[in-house]
């Protein structure tokens, strides 16, 4: 079993930044990688970012290249999105996942919401 927990969405204007948590706990000795998704009302879940949790190899949306950043504290068993220059089009609510196989993930957070103001 995997705990997730995330923390630091919120309300931000357009051109800005916010930097979401997700920590996990549990069987985290076999994680394989972690992402982070987003699901926007009337749309289906989307792979934002994901983390190969050992080589710390990363892999982006098309949509947030460049603006999105995915990374890992090991020790803390932590993953982190910073976003910059977000746009109305970001705006969703924003889901960590926990894999041990890939391209499979078997534990998912909360959902954190994020709101971009135009």
């Amino acid at each position: 079993q995997v705990q997730l927990v995330e923390s630091g969405g919120g309300l931000v204007q357009a051109g800005g930044s916010l930097r979401l948590s997700c920590a996990a706990s549990g069987r985290t000795f076999s994680t394989y990688a972690m992402g982070w998704f987003r699901q926007a009302p009337g749309k289906e879940r989307e792979l934002v970012a994901v983390i190969n949790w050992s080589r710390g190899s990363t892999h982006y949306a098309d949509s947030v290249k460049g603006r999105f950043t995915i990374s890992r504290d090991n020790a803390k068993n932590t993953v982190y999105l910073q976003m910059n220059n977000l746009k109305p089009e970001d705006a969703a609510v924003y889901y960590c996942a926990w894999s041990d196989y890939p391209s499979t993930y078997a534990y998912w957070g909360q959902g954190t919401q994020v709101t971009v103001s135009s």
